[in-house]
């Protein structure tokens, strides 16, 4: 049996980078996963390589921004399967190391509402079938940036925000079943860290960051995330709540 054996997974932003790998290795650990992105093409992409390779897999688009769509969600996955076990808040968008200085205000909140506000709505949906149960396991990516706060500073802030709505659901949740923790990924080999997408980043704001963090240690892969987010998701990690995990090759070390 896999380590999420039957288990009902949402996953967000699951059509590319560390949410495609992760909804991949859920599926082959047993688990019945929802799919979420906004980019329908693409997901169904994923849904179908999930299933040709024997897993089970359900696509439902939903911009994580909007509340009604969060909601929407999770009632398609109580429609679809009769019970949520596991909620992956895995999607986001990176603010392309903007300093203060050049980040507008339309820039700054549509960072937050993506990568903030974003797993605010989900946890708050997840949880109104997962309390009732008495079971459940919450996992949010977050990053290095929330604990380091070496990215920009719109993504430093949203990530970080994450990490603190991770604790403040694991202490009401403590000894009822529901777990939260966090997982931190740092520079990992996505479609973020393309050449073509780090030619818009903060050039100057990267040098800066880059004199306090090891650059000779090569990105992690999104494999690496994926199985760190299993762990929190099965019931291997049962006695783990309210934590953040930082997975980043020893990057800030």
């Amino acid at each position: 049996m896999g380590l999420v054996e039957g288990k009902v997974i949402i996953v967000t932003g699951a059509n590319s980078g560390i949410g495609e790998k992760t909804a991949e290795i859920l599926a082959e650990q047993g688990a019945r996963v929802v799919l979420a992105a906004r980019r329908v093409e693409k997901l169904e992409e994923v849904e179908k390589r999930i299933k040709a390779a024997g897993g089970e897999a359900y696509a439902v688009r939903c911009d994580v921004t909007k509340r009604e769509d969060c909601d929407n969600l999770v009632e398609a996955a109580i429609a679809k399967y009769g019970r949520l076990d596991v909620l992956v808040n895995n999607a986001g968008a990176g603010d392309k190391q903007m300093a203060i200085t050049r980040c507008t205000d339309e820039f700054y909140h549509d960072m937050i509402a993506v990568n903030q506000h974003s797993v605010f709505y989900m946890m708050r949906a997840a949880l109104k079938y997962m309390e009732p149960q008495g079971s459940g396991s919450i996992v949010n990516v977050s990053s290095i940036g929330g604990v380091y706060a070496n990215a920009g500073l719109s993504y430093s802030a949203a990530k970080a925000a994450v990490i603190a709505m991770t604790k403040n659901v694991a202490i009401q949740y403590a000894g009822r079943g529901i777990r939260c923790n966090a997982v931190c990924p740092g520079p990992t080999e996505t479609p973020l860290f393309s050449k073509e997408n780090m030619e818009g980043f903060d050039v100057e704001f990267m040098k800066i960051c880059g004199e306090h963090t090891c650059r000779s240690i090569p990105r992690t892969m999104p494999e690496d995330q994926a199985n760190a987010i299993l762990y929190f998701a099965s019931d291997i990690s049962k006695a783990t709540t309210g934590q953040a995990l930082v997975v980043d090759g020893g990057f800030n070390l």
